[in-house]
């Protein structure tokens, strides 16, 4: 963003192309000469640099005035700052990534593969909240600390695979993980969302346990049971046959998830499809938002020195090229 401090300055430029027809006029009026007998020797001679250069300074002038006119209307360039007045919201994501998170019910790839892009839909559609990663199976890990940095984060959404230890789902200690990286937070809001296929049925701390403790700390839980209803294709890997599929029932706890969720003042909700995920998401985005404030500004800083002395060389160039070498006469 540019400006000018003193605009009107800028009428000088009207200065310019006025020397340039007074050097034209005058040009046509002062034709000096010598009176030769015969031409024929200097028809081969090569003009000098001094003839070819001998409108430089002219130009250099008219550069000259252009550029100090311009310096002394001030220009400024700006640039565009905003600080934010309010604080985002802290969200921890929660997924599940149990081996029955293979099943390819939710076409047309598995629910693992269709849970990373919700979320990563997800965070690209926020905006100045933090957010982080945790994942569970048997266990819950922490892939991610809260962050604004959505770049590395959906980056880490993607790498997110198949547990190949820690056989199990353990809703209630990936809640836990979730609260302990959300406990600290000075958040105006606070909020976990749990992604799951199954049920609790490891680690020490229950689903409901665990909601209790999110609730202690002002914390809101959305649950999303993901798969469809009835029975769900699973790959295994036969070493007689290959790849083959077997089918095996949809077992997610419902029950304890929307007790979970209620007791934390959040929602649960069923997602049977890839695009049903992304409307649940959609959802929660909603329901999730912050109001913020935020004061524009703008920074200036002077640009006039980048063409005064720059002009100021110009004229000077001018003046000694004018007075010696390129000097006319009369």
């Amino acid at each position: 963003m540019i400006r000018m401090m003193s605009p009107w300055m800028l009428l000088g430029l009207l200065a310019v192309p006025a020397i340039i027809i007074r050097a034209w006029l005058a040009s046509r009026r002062l034709k000096a000469g010598v009176t030769y007998s015969d031409l024929g020797l200097l028809k081969g001679l090569r003009p000098s640099w001094a003839v070819r250069m001998r409108h430089l300074p002219l130009a250099l002038r008219a550069g000259a005035v252009a550029l100090l006119v311009v310096a002394v209307a001030r220009p400024q360039a700006g640039s565009a700052h905003e600080e934010i007045l309010t604080r985002g919201i802290d969200i921890v994501l929660a997924m599940d990534n149990s081996t029955s998170m293979a099943a390819e019910d939710l076409k047309p790839r598995n629910r693992l593969v269709v849970a990373r892009d919700a979320v990563s839909s997800f965070i690209e559609g926020r905006k100045n909240d933090r957010i982080g990663l945790v994942v569970f199976a048997g266990r819950g890990y922490t892939r991610c600390p809260l962050t604004l940095d959505y770049n590395v984060l959906r980056e880490l959404v993607g790498r997110v695979e198949l547990a190949t230890q820690d056989e199990g789902t353990a809703i209630g200690m990936g809640m836990v993980t979730a609260v302990n990286r959300l406990r600290d937070s000075d958040a105006r809001s606070r909020v976990i969302i749990l992604l799951t296929d199954g049920r609790n049925n490891r680690g020490e701390i229950d689903p409901t346990t665990a909601a209790q403790l999110a609730k202690s700390f002002g914390i809101r839980v959305y649950t999303i049971g993901v798969g469809t209803k009835g029975e769900a294709p699973y790959p295994i890997q036969d070493p007689l046959l290959g790849r083959r599929y077997v089918y095996m029932k949809a077992d997610i706890d419902e029950e304890t998830l929307t007790a979970v969720a209620r007791a934390t003042g959040g929602e649960y909700y069923r997602a049977t499809d890839a695009s049903s995920l992304q409307e649940i998401f959609g959802r929660i985005d909603a329901l999730e938002k912050t109001e913020l404030k935020v004061r524009h500004y703008t920074r200036y800083r002077e640009l006039f020195p980048w063409l005064l002395w720059p002009g100021v060389a110009l004229g000077f160039v001018e003046l000694t090229l004018a007075g010696t070498r390129l000097r006319r006469i009369p």
